[in-house]
């Protein structure tokens, strides 16, 4: 396995990083079974290992933390804030409560008394972002945090964050965590140069579209998959499906399945550092650890270029974010009073 800089943090992961999100109740219960998945992981070289608080309701942290007893120091490991823990209004989002709060549970769930990289999981609209890089900041200094990241924040977000960072003196996020594949490229025209620009790592999630470039799901074709259990819409778009099928033959043609393919584009990129694989299974961990070698030719990239332009997205992606004005029409529309230009 090789290694990147994760940015300018001066640490090393590898390319692909082991995503925690399938160990627990929402994906493997089987607490042994998830343990050794993440064993054989590490055995194969992968040394970044990202999880979240969310997962399972904390489940996903309890078992990563049971994998790395006496592993610990070789692993990079990230863990995520924000997302709903309760009922209780204030045990989510991105205030200096919640996350001074959450982080003792994460460390207490994960076992270990630092966290390498901890990621705000997604935007706060409600909480102005210098009172969470001035907790984050603090998490930095007392020593339980070496690094922070954001995730899936819209690049304009990214810019504004290190500003007020910079002019506030306080810590900066050194890493982005945003979906990117081959059927959303959509960071390729904002979010990856902002990041390149700051010197950010990115660990992109998502990279085989939700399950789509696995090469289970097909046009016509029922499917009885985990995931497709849960209902996701995007497994069933028509115009992701459509294209799904163009990538098939340039696959076959790079003699890849099509989950490697997938794989080695999103690494290929200069501004990724690296991409998450998250295996329910050990089957699915041996099917992606089989393609780390893959190169895919300037011929192979160009012909997925002209089948997703560079910078589009081809539908939507489930759990992709919408800042207020996508997701409340009363942001972007003028009282009916207001709206005649005469």
């Amino acid at each position: 396995m090789q290694y990147r800089n994760l940015g300018r943090t001066g640490i090393k992961v590898s390319p692909y990083a082991l995503g925690a999100m399938m160990f627990g109740a929402v994906g493997n219960p089987d607490h042994e079974e998830s343990i050794k998945i993440i064993h054989k992981a590490l055995d194969s070289g992968i040394n970044f290992v990202d999880t979240a608080d969310f997962y399972s309701h904390g489940e996903s942290e309890e078992i990563v933390g049971k994998a790395l007893k006496g592993r610990r120091d070789d692993v990079v490991l990230a863990t995520k804030v924000h997302l709903p823990m309760s009922d209780d209004p204030n045990h989510r989002g991105n205030s200096r409560r919640w996350i001074i709060a959450e982080v003792e549970n994460s460390l207490r769930r994960l076992g270990t008394d630092y966290i390498d990289l901890y990621q705000i999981h997604r935007p706060d609209p409600e909480t102005d972002v210098e009172d969470t890089l001035a907790a984050l900041t603090y998490l930095i200094n007392s020593g339980k945090v070496r690094a922070i990241g954001s995730s899936t924040m819209p690049a304009a977000e990214i810019v504004q964050a290190q500003w007020v960072a910079e002019r506030r003196g306080l810590e900066r996020f050194r890493a982005e965590q945003p979906p990117y594949s081959i059927l959303n490229r959509g960071i390729e025209r904002d979010v990856l140069p902002v990041a390149q620009q700051y010197g950010m790592g990115t660990l992109v999630w998502s990279p085989l579209a939700g399950g789509l470039l696995t090469g289970r799901y097909r046009k016509g074709q029922e499917n009885d998959t985990h995931r497709a259990q849960f209902g996701m819409e995007h497994l069933r778009d028509e115009q992701r499906l459509d294209v799904v099928e163009q990538l098939i033959p340039v696959a076959q043609d790079a003699g890849v399945p099509l989950n490697h393919l997938a794989m080695a584009f999103t690494i290929a990129h200069p501004g990724v550092t690296s991409a998450i694989i998250g295996p329910r299974t050990m089957e699915h961990l041996d099917s992606a650890l089989a393609g780390a070698e893959v190169v895919l030719s300037d011929d192979i990239l160009d012909r997925i270029d002209a089948i997703v332009p560079p910078g589009t997205d081809v539908g939507r992606l489930d759990m992709a974010y919408d800042p207020p004005a996508i997701q409340q029409p009363l942001l972007r529309r003028r009282p009916a009073e207001q709206r005649a230009a005469a």
